[in-house]
């Protein structure tokens, strides 16, 4: 065989190791390039009982259980961070505004400590005691804890591992079904960050600009390349998205001289836009209804709460913005099929 032949093969050889390295894995790599027996059983071999490569990691397809079961992993200690996210960035929000209007007026300002998501550690609430390493695992720490403080014995709110579950969930979820390419870590970013709007808009009656401008402008990037939608339906779906609820806000302010939402209600639809299009607008603002009815039945019949009580739309249009990215497309070819038979 000449050398230009020889060179050829190898090439060739290469590109399909590659291929077969990151969708089928080693047994079938081995098959692929046609290794000599005695390359394979060799103790030494470069191929043998090596771990996940991070390419697998990083690219599997979906519906990996091995991939998927790391990514709940992940997802447990995100959620350990989100509920840092949760507490302390509204916190920082209004030092930050308190120092301003400080400094308009000529005072001092009334927050000069360092406060951000890694300054001070976080301590318990009741007694100041700081939080170990052993104490800060997700879930583990609060059930050996007995969700109590180590020090005062305090009760320790079970929203955390809660949180940090859910998060753990989503993440798997998303990776599931999209696997761990470019679309499967978008959709974990975008999970993260409505779990953390979600909540905050819950305790706080607010969406702060630091979580949904980034995810807005995520949605136009991940779309650069039609990851999810055209870069033309994303940029169409931001428009409309704001225009759709800043149009209803003020419609109703007119109509009752009340207001019926917050700006940042308009910032996330924004945003679920440029994610999914604005062809997945009605199907959002649908399911966030649907949400919102039935979270309303729950706290009325669970949790006592009167009809009068109020939660932000925030959190419904989180909750429709996860459904409709997960089984969005399903859900409208079938109300399609079902309006028009």
């Amino acid at each position: 065989m000449s050398f230009s032949m020889s060179c050829l093969f190898l090439s060739s050889a290469i590109k399909r190791a590659q291929a077969a390295w990151l969708w089928r894995g080693r047994r079938d790599f081995a098959a692929s390039v046609a290794i000599p027996p005695t390359m394979v059983d060799s103790k030494n071999h470069f191929f043998a009982r090596r771990p996940m490569p991070l390419d697998t990691l990083l690219f599997a397809a979906p519906a990996t259980l091995a991939v998927t079961l790391v990514a709940a992993l992940l997802g447990l200690l995100i959620g350990s961070f989100l509920n840092v996210v949760v507490h302390r960035l509204p916190i920082m929000t209004q030092r930050e505004i308190d120092n301003y209007l400080a400094e308009r007026d000529g005072k001092e300002w009334p927050h000069k400590e360092k406060f951000n998501l890694m300054t001070p550690r976080s301590r318990c609430p009741h007694c100041g005691h700081g939080i170990t390493a052993l104490e800060n695992i997700p879930v583990v720490s609060w059930l050996v804890l007995r969700g109590r403080c180590s020090a005062c014995k305090a009760p320790i709110s079970a929203r955390y591992p809660i949180v940090e579950l859910v998060t753990a969930g989503l993440t798997a979820l998303v990776v599931w079904t999209f696997g761990s390419g470019w679309a499967g870590l978008a959709s974990m970013v975008f999970a993260w960050l409505l779990i953390a709007m979600t909540l905050i808009d819950y305790d706080v009656k607010e969406l702060p600009d630091d979580l949904t401008y980034p995810l807005l402008w995520l949605g136009l990037l991940v779309n650069l390349n039609g990851t999810f939608v055209p870069l033309r339906d994303a940029v169409i779906g931001a428009m409309a998205g704001y225009l759709a609820l800043w149009s209803v806000y003020w419609l109703f302010k007119l109509v009752t001289g009340k207001e019926g939402m917050g700006y940042g209600d308009f910032k996330l639809l924004a945003a679920l836009g440029a994610w999914m299009g604005w062809a997945m607008l009605p199907t959002i603002i649908i399911l966030s209804s649907a949400v919102g009815a039935v979270v309303g039945i729950c706290l009325i019949v669970f949790a006592g709460r009167s009809r009068d009580y109020k939660i932000p739309f925030g959190p419904y249009l989180a909750g429709a913005g996860m459904i409709a990215l997960l089984y969005g497309l399903p859900l409208t070819r079938y109300a399609q099929g079902f309006l028009l038979p």
